[in-house]
């Protein structure tokens, strides 16, 4: 991720989204994004999402755009969430104005939430005058999105399970590491019938988790 901060209220972010090798699938805690197993990732290099957050005394609510298009209703509520952690670890109640953009579709499959959250994260920590740690965003991130705690560090990524305090994401190796290219083929750049946060509570009920999670009973 790269940061640019002009004034202590308004900072913009950039963050990759990152392709899991071993994917989580399934929260042991859905509100905290506390995953069922730990996963593997690289980040995206070549995709990017770039966000600006602005804390004003002047607004009287959240907004929220991506791609210059408004955004409403749950997709608002998930980044005012994010937006109200870090308005209590500041002790700031000014409203944020959040402007994002996508190089790539938006949920269709490709991990935009990952980096949307991630960029969201280090622009509103700074916006806000927090000096977080890399683990600190990992784990605000993984607030709004569970693979967005990837895309806080570079490179090849791990993810722990744990508690709130300790589930976050780590670098095990640098991006020039492993020589992977990854190909993306876009079919369909609707979202997708089926979110990730929606999957992750269907997990439960299938016959298969038991295999990836021993603690996992179907439902």
């Amino acid at each position: 991720m790269t940061l640019q901060q002009s004034k202590i209220h308004t900072a913009t972010a950039q963050a990759h989204p990152n392709i899991a090798f071993i994917k989580y699938w399934g929260n042991q805690d859905n509100r905290l994004r506390l995953p069922a197993n730990p996963s593997l990732s690289m980040n995206l290099g070549e995709l990017r999402t770039v966000t600006t957050v602005t804390f004003s005394a002047k607004l009287r609510g959240d907004a929220l755009s991506v791609n210059e298009q408004p955004v409403v209703g749950a997709g608002l509520e998930r980044v005012t969430e994010v937006l109200d952690l870090i308005r209590q670890q500041a002790g700031l109640d000014w409203s944020a104005r959040v402007e994002s953009s996508n190089n790539f579709p938006a949920g269709a499959g490709i991990a935009s939430s990952a980096s949307a959250f991630a960029a969201l994260s280090l622009a509103g920590a700074a916006a806000a005058g927090l000096n977080l740690d890399e683990a600190s965003l990992s784990r605000l991130a993984r607030r709004g999105s569970g693979s967005a705690s990837r895309s806080v560090p570079g490179g090849f990524c791990q993810w722990t399970t744990g508690s709130d305090a300790s589930s976050v994401a780590v670098s095990i190796a640098p991006p020039e590491h492993w020589d992977l290219q990854d190909v993306i083929v876009v079919v369909s750049q609707e979202h997708k019938a089926v979110g990730s946060t929606g999957g992750h509570h269907l997990a439960p009920t299938s016959s298969l988790q038991a295999a990836r999670w021993p603690g996992s009973k179907p439902g």
